[in-house]
């Protein structure tokens, strides 16, 4: 798109959600909190994609429709992640920001990371969203690596906490991995 190399014009598409339900652990018993597609989110973007390295890309729209989908109806039913009460879906307009960057922090471990960041113009446009993914790997030996992540995610619309349970909070999900490594022998005719 321009002199340089360094910038493009792109569209985006982003899917995310979870495959296992979660919970409240706070209630007795234990109340489902969210499930597959509950939340889905779904994000179409136009916009600029900048590329100033090979380990840095910077993706800018000022145009993005985000949709939040609850397919369950004991979810859907309670009015959570900004879905109007007893509807399935809500869609936001806003600008959108995704940051990857991946380095190589030493020799044997290696940094990978996306940020993104939603602004609904609609509603409250100083409350960015985020979702933010952190991942250091780490080769160990020949045989064993590690990997440590950590997930940070705020969502204006995920009002699950405090002492109401009406409340937006940061939520964070962290992992720590250990790998053996076996290289398999190929057998030749």
């Amino acid at each position: 798109m321009d002199s340089t190399g360094k910038w493009f014009l792109s569209a985006l598409f982003n899917f995310r959600s979870q495959f296992f339900d979660g919970f409240n652990y706070g209630t007795n018993p234990a109340e489902l909190s969210s499930s597959f597609m509950a939340p889905g989110y779904f994000i179409f973007s136009l916009g600029f994609d900048y590329k100033p390295s090979s380990k840095l890309s910077v993706f800018l729209s000022p145009l993005t429709s985000r949709y939040t989908v609850v397919t369950k109806k004991e979810l859907y039913n309670k009015g959570l992640y900004g879905v109007p009460k007893g509807q399935k879906t809500l869609n936001e307009i806003g600008a959108f920001v995704t940051v990857n960057y991946t380095t190589t922090v030493a020799k044997n471990i290696a940094y990978k990371g996306r940020m993104d960041l939603f602004s609904n113009y609609k509603q409250d446009p100083q409350n960015v969203d985020l979702f933010m993914t952190n991942q250091l790997a780490f080769k160990i030996n020949k045989y064993f690596s590690a990997t440590y992540s950590l997930d940070l995610i705020y969502d204006d619309n995920v009002r699950l906490f405090g002492p109401t349970n009406t409340s937006p909070a940061l939520q964070t999900k962290s992992l720590i991995g250990i790998g053996f490594l076996r290289p398999l022998n190929v057998i030749r005719k």
